[in-house]
């Protein structure tokens, strides 16, 4: 099905382009969500009475996501999480979570502006991509962390997995566990 798109597609293309694209993308994406039109004679003719008024909100909303990209720009947002002892999560972290912990930061974001690569499945600080507009990402950090105080230790750079001293197991030394000239007692059994 070919399409015309009313604004920037990532990996598709730019507001006003004619793309070829599968029935189901258009169907179930492109055009409930109104970045498309079907590429019929009528629908090119009003995209083109309507490209500047799409031009200048589009330009409104892109400069909007720059304030805000500006303002989240390299924070550090913290979400607890349950985890065993070698650090891995019962669960996993998903984009609703991460956009509830950004909201709760102060800044408003939905789980849709929040497209994770992988599955955050272990405690540590994670960088991750908010897309605020099609033309503006910004990086942010999500430390994920058992404990608040566990979450201050890995954010000043902390290994909270190794093991400290303390917990350390002490070395056992197998020749002090037997003592000279005891024979096992199987050996013993036989005699």
């Amino acid at each position: 099905m070919q399409v015309v798109l009313l604004e920037r597609v990532e990996k598709l293309g730019q507001m006003g382009d004619v793309v070829k694209v599968k029935d189901g993308f258009a169907r179930n994406f492109l055009l409930p969500k109104k970045k498309a039109l079907r590429a019929t004679k009528a629908n090119l003719a009003y995209f083109q009475t309507q490209r500047v008024q799409l031009e200048a909100r589009n330009l409104e909303r892109k400069s909007d996501a720059q304030v805000i990209s500006s303002k989240l720009e390299g924070k550090v947002f913290m979400l607890l999480r349950q985890a065993g002892d070698r650090g891995q999560l019962y669960g996993s972290v998903s984009p609703r979570d991460i956009s509830d912990a950004i909201s709760a930061g102060g800044f408003d974001v939905a789980r849709t502006q929040v497209p994770l690569d992988k599955a955050i499945k272990d405690i540590g600080l994670h960088p991750v991509y908010v897309v605020l507009h099609p033309e503006v990402r910004v990086k942010v950090t999500i430390n994920v962390a058992r404990t608040e105080d566990e979450a201050e230790r890995q954010a000043r750079g902390e290994d909270v997995l190794a093991k400290t001293p303390d917990e350390e197991e002490p070395e056992i030394d197998a020749e002090a566990l037997f003592e000279e000239g005891a024979a096992p007692k199987d050996e013993e059994a036989d005699a």
